[in-house]
């Protein structure tokens, strides 16, 4: 058995699941949003004592220059010791990783990503994460912000798309302005959610299916220089706006026109484990560093 831990911006989750991927209990807490030293007793009271593995997954990272969280919309994480804190608390190891990695990772593990070579997980929600899994390892990178696709620009901005809107990074333009679900509802008008604006696309309103239209050009250019990089062989979506059935559809088809080659084989898929992708992937950091890698071909001459 393992337990993951899903640290959210507004929910701390635990799973702990049985090594063939089973189950066996979740809770699930509010985080103390702003309160750094009642997030760690917080993320302490869900683990527990019993004495099995723990994945962390964050919505930041662990900067390798000084051991502190960085990049965390959940700005009270920012510059603190994370990686110490919770190990001293809980008196055993724990392991840490990018929300969106431990995303990619379940994908990749067991979900709708298994079995490939490499898989690119991505999360559209309030804003726009990405992980690389390769042969079942996550791929972190040297100053760990490996996948962090949303804080690129979005290629090829035109009109109105140039400059952009700003961006929390504090740049303007980032492929999150645009993907996100705040981004998809700006586009609209403003006020209505992304789901909304779904259904009433779903029902025949022309405006809403010319927003939607848009937001899927957007993707597939996003995508596309995603594929021109890492040429992964499944991109999964997962967050809130992974449940537009037509993204799936009508992205696919667009995005060969950005992408270097006389044919794309990527698919697009829907994450299998929904919202408890990230949790599930967080508990299985600690098989992370086990699993076998790939038979590698021969090098020729």
């Amino acid at each position: 058995m393992r337990i993951g831990v899903d640290l959210g911006g507004t929910k701390i989750e635990a799973l702990a699941i049985a090594d063939d991927g089973r189950e066996l209990s979740r809770q699930r807490v509010a985080t103390p949003r702003g309160d750094y030293a009642a997030t760690v007793a917080a993320i302490v009271m869900v683990v527990g004592d019993v004495e099995r593995t723990v994945g962390i997954g964050i919505p930041g990272a662990i900067s390798p220059a000084t051991g502190l969280v960085k990049n965390a919309n959940s700005t009270w994480l920012n510059g603190r010791p994370l990686a110490d804190d919770v190990p001293r608390a809980l008196d055993r190891p724990v392991r840490f990783a990018n929300d969106a990695n431990c995303f990619a990772l379940s994908e990749a593990t067991d979900g709708a990503g298994a079995g490939a070579a490499v898989v690119f997980g991505v999360i559209i929600g309030t804003g726009t994460g990405g992980g690389i899994v390769v042969d079942g390892h996550v791929i972190a990178g040297a100053n760990a912000i490996a996948g962090e696709w949303g804080h690129n620009p979005l290629p090829a901005r035109a009109g109105a798309e140039s400059p952009g809107p700003a961006c929390y990074c504090g740049r303007r333009g980032c492929i999150e302005t645009f993907l996100s679900g705040p981004g998809l509802t700006r586009d609209y008008d403003g006020l209505t959610g992304a789901q909304e604006i779904a259904a009433r696309a779903a029902a025949g309103e022309s405006r809403a299916d010319e927003c939607l239209a848009r937001y899927e050009e957007r993707m597939a250019r996003a995508l596309a220089s995603v594929i021109n990089v890492l040429d992964p062989s499944v991109i999964v979506l997962g967050g809130g706006l992974s449940n537009i059935d037509r993204l799936y559809e009508r992205v696919p088809p667009m995005w060969g026109a950005h992408v270097f080659s006389d044919r794309v084989t990527t698919t697009l898929v829907r994450a299998k484990h929904g919202d408890s992708s990230g949790v599930r992937g967080a508990a299985w950091l600690w098989d992370d560093q086990k699993k076998p890698q790939r038979p590698q071909r021969a090098r020729r001459g």
